[in-house]
């Protein structure tokens, strides 16, 4: 199984380094739909600091990131997150990346199927969304791999890193 060399845990400030190297290296590619996350993990130092005020959102239940760790090489390698929480449905938003060297090897798969099963019982979400430009391929059979179904388009609906209002597609799932 391929989650024997993986693992998921949850992001704390004592994973900013492995966090740091992981958007580092991806940045490029991130830019656009990540753009939060690059934006403040510019420099270790603001990796440090983004983690510190993780560590106060995880606390105040309004956010949760996971890292998937190779563990023989004991670096980051992909990241899943819960953002957007809404405790009256409850629901959650989803996102997810992966080093693009590990691309194609179903580990993000893996990862995202044992993060679902482990979180939506702990916090018993009732549903579960991604929001996904409709290029992002891999993104999208993710989702669907994962029991999500389109359920729409958000038109104009995110705004890239270069200023471009773009369409999103929604996928949900209901637990």
């Amino acid at each position: 199984m391929i989650m024997d060399d993986f693992k998921v845990q949850l992001l704390t400030e004592k994973e900013s380094i492995l966090f740091f190297e992981l958007i580092n290296k991806n940045k490029n590619r991130l830019e656009d739909f990540f753009a939060g996350t690059v934006k403040y993990t510019q420099t270790l130092q603001d990796t440090e600091e983004y983690c510190k005020k993780v560590d106060v959102r995880v606390e105040e239940k309004t956010y949760y990131p996971y890292l998937i760790i190779d563990k023989k090489l004991g670096k980051a390698i992909g990241f899943i997150d819960f953002k957007n929480i809404d405790w009256d449905v409850p629901k959650a938003e989803l996102g997810a990346f992966i080093d693009v060297s590990y691309e194609g090897k179903g580990i993000i798969t893996q990862s995202f199927n044992y993060i679902l099963e482990n979180t939506v019982k702990k916090h018993q979400f009732k549903k579960l969304f991604c929001r996904i430009s409709k290029e992002n391929t891999r993104s999208i059979n993710l989702a669907l791999r994962c029991g999500f179904e389109q359920e729409g388009v958000l038109r104009c609906d995110y705004r890239t890193t270069k200023g471009e209002l773009v369409d999103l597609n929604y996928y949900g799932r209901l637990f």
